[in-house]
């Protein structure tokens, strides 16, 4: 049998624990970039890429897949969507240490709770990918959340919609790209890092910039950003590999999951009945695609045979 079909046939626990890991680590992040809360969203942003990009040269160096990964800047096309990709997630990164620095980090956990459903409306509307009626009134349960986050706030509620929207489009535009996670983040690091460098050096001109800074301790913590940023994503990509997507699935909202309990208990958020009845809202249609998912293997599985 085939490492692919043994790995569809079950989970080998040694990737549930590297999946897991990885979701956890994102789940407790917001604790580390609230050291760094007097750094502007944007300048933290500017940091994690620029650090990330050393970290991950070192690290393909050491796996031996340094010179493989730089043979893939010669697929024009592949480099395009990677630039692409790239200020997407910048844009998610940036928006997400605004939470962070903001306390709204409640919001933040709704953005990544609302990804998988945005994820299904990407993939009916760009890849013509067929709706049930159980999906498709999780999409509209979804929707509803924000209409009455909207209507009771008086305003559009951006921040958990904008971060939902920029992920699902970094995974809609990375879903096309025949590259690993490890390398298409690299590549992504080091398609900015000459933007990332130039503002690095300009802020440090003037001494108007985080970096470098008199206290030690700020000056070691953006520079950990780097790896801080590259570990989950690699044990992501160790755990996604010997895994069952449904499992993967799964593991996915223990990371929202986290942020909203570290929001509420250790940054002292309020849970609001408005952010009942969204959450709500939202968990039902997360309750939908999981059953008809559910039914769907149901439907799939082949009939018992009867002993003759």
């Amino acid at each position: 049998m085939s490492d692919t079909a043994s790995t569809a046939a079950k989970d080998d626990p040694q990737g549930i624990l590297f999946a897991g890991g990885a979701y956890v680590l994102w789940g407790v992040v917001p604790l580390y970039w609230h050291l760094l809360r007097e750094v502007p969203p944007f300048q933290l942003t500017v940091h994690r890429v620029f650090w990330a990009a050393f970290f991950l040269l070192g690290v393909l160096a050491l796996r031996g897949q340094l010179a493989k990964t730089l043979a893939l800047f010669r697929h024009r096309k592949l480099i395009r969507t990677l630039a692409l990709t790239s200020v997407l997630i910048a844009v998610n990164w940036t928006i997400y240490i605004y939470c962070v620095s903001t306390d709204q980090l409640v919001e933040a956990s709704l953005g990544y709770y609302i990804n998988p459903l945005i994820s299904i409306a990407l993939g009916v509307a760009f890849f013509g990918e067929h709706i049930s009626r159980l999906r498709l009134a999780a999409v509209l349960l979804a929707a509803s959340a924000v209409v009455v986050q909207t209507i009771e706030l008086g305003h559009f509620p951006w921040i958990a919609p904008s971060l939902a929207l920029s992920f699902g489009f970094y995974g809609y535009f990375r879903k096309q790209t025949d590259v690993s996670a490890l390398q298409g983040l690299a590549i992504e690091t080091w398609l900015l890092f000459p933007f990332t460098c130039a503002l690095v050096a300009w802020w440090a001109g003037p001494g108007d910039g985080a970096f470098p800074s008199t206290h030690g301790n700020t000056n070691l913590f953006l520079i950990l950003g780097g790896p801080i940023t590259a570990a989950p994503l690699i044990l992501f990509a160790a755990g996604a590999r010997r895994i069952r997507l449904s499992t993967l699935g799964f593991l996915q909202y223990l990371s929202p999951s986290i942020t909203l309990l570290i929001a509420i208990f250790l940054f002292g958020e309020s849970f609001t009945s408005l952010d009942a009845v969204t959450f709500g809202c939202v968990w039902a249609a997360l309750v939908l695609v999981a059953l008809e998912s559910q039914m769907g293997k149901f439907r799939s599985s082949p009939p018992p045979t009867l002993p003759e």
